[in-house]
């Protein structure tokens, strides 16, 4: 068939399209709605960031106050504490969390027994089912100074003093990543597992017949076919970075005072916040900020992947 030829062919009208995809369409519509009206449709709140709500006037006829709300953030006593614990701990999840994951998802892969393999993969996803409520009070009952497990059957028993952790704020950075790895690297895992699962057998067959060990095959063979994926999930994280775990920093710690140094993040503060002054208008601020703040990062960040390896980047 010539060039001609093809140009000559009539097009399909737009409605002819519709028809012809119908099925496809029609199976893609209650995705289409819910992202319409969750992710979507509420962005029209982003007014109330410039406002100050008078609920008795409506939200569009609140006064604006320009950037006044933003101030809320910026002018506290707290604004460096939350920003950098917000930092810090997202970074800190950002980098371990696809080195832990990956890890596991290699092992996984190993398992030959396939009984055993969904055993492994049922017991690590478990957790990330499990309510911010219920994995509070399991940290309690692990971390009670009268009755916690580890007060009680490790330390005391060894002779050590029992430690009061809920009082003790220079803990948590070391106990919070750890609670975030064990409730979340299951469902990371099951991702870069499913990756690495489609990894075509021959590499691996190749590298044996050249006697590459385990280890070889992971770091010549697995890790650069996966590549793409990390990439694109630490990006995805990335724009996230202000966006704190709020279950995570909330209810685990119990929302003590005394730990406040160490777990009060942006999240809570506004949480807090909320419940104290109940200004809507500077909650709706600190999340508009968070969202732009992780906006001009992921394009920013895919920017540098992009020239660095186009292949590599989300978009």
């Amino acid at each position: 068939m010539n060039l001609n030829t093809e140009l000559r062919r009539p097009r399909q009208s737009f409605g002819r399209k519709v028809m012809k995809n119908r099925y496809l369409l029609l199976m893609m519509l209650p995705g289409t709605i819910y992202l319409l009206v969750n992710n979507y449709l509420p962005m029209f709140g982003t007014v109330i960031a410039f406002k100050s709500v008078d609920w008795s006037k409506g939200i569009f006829h609140s006064p604006w106050v320009g950037f006044d709300n933003f101030k809320f953030l910026f002018k506290t006593s707290d604004a460096w504490t939350i920003t950098r614990n917000t930092l810090l701990y997202n970074a800190l999840f950002i980098t371990i969390t696809p080195i832990i994951a990956v890890t596991f998802a290699i092992l996984l892969n190993e398992v030959r027994a396939r009984l055993a393999a969904r055993f492994y993969q049922s017991v690590m996803f478990l957790p990330y089912f499990l309510s911010a409520v219920v994995v509070g009070y399991l940290g309690y009952s692990l971390l009670s100074t009268e009755f916690g497990f580890i007060n009680t059957h490790v330390l005391v028993p060894l002779g050590f003093d029992a430690v009061a952790w809920y009082s003790e704020p220079n803990y948590w950075p070391y106990i919070l990543p750890l609670v975030y790895i064990w409730k979340n690297i299951g469902y990371s895992t099951v991702i870069y597992l499913a990756a690495v699962i489609g990894i075509d057998n021959e590499y691996y067959e190749a590298a044996l017949m050249d006697g590459a060990s385990k280890w070889r095959q992971a770091m010549s063979i697995t890790l650069p076919q996966i590549k793409p994926i990390i990439i694109i999930l630490m990006l995805m994280a990335v724009g996230h970075i202000l966006n704190a775990d709020f279950g995570l920093f909330y209810q685990v710690p119990l929302d003590a005072g005394a730990l406040y140094p160490t777990t009060n993040v942006i999240d809570t503060y506004v949480y807090r916040a909320l419940l104290t002054l109940g200004d809507v208008g500077m909650s709706s601020a600190a999340g508009l900020y968070q969202s732009a703040v992780g906006f001009v990062l992921v394009l920013s960040v895919n920017f540098i992947v992009r020239r660095i390896n186009k292949e590599n980047a989300l978009f």
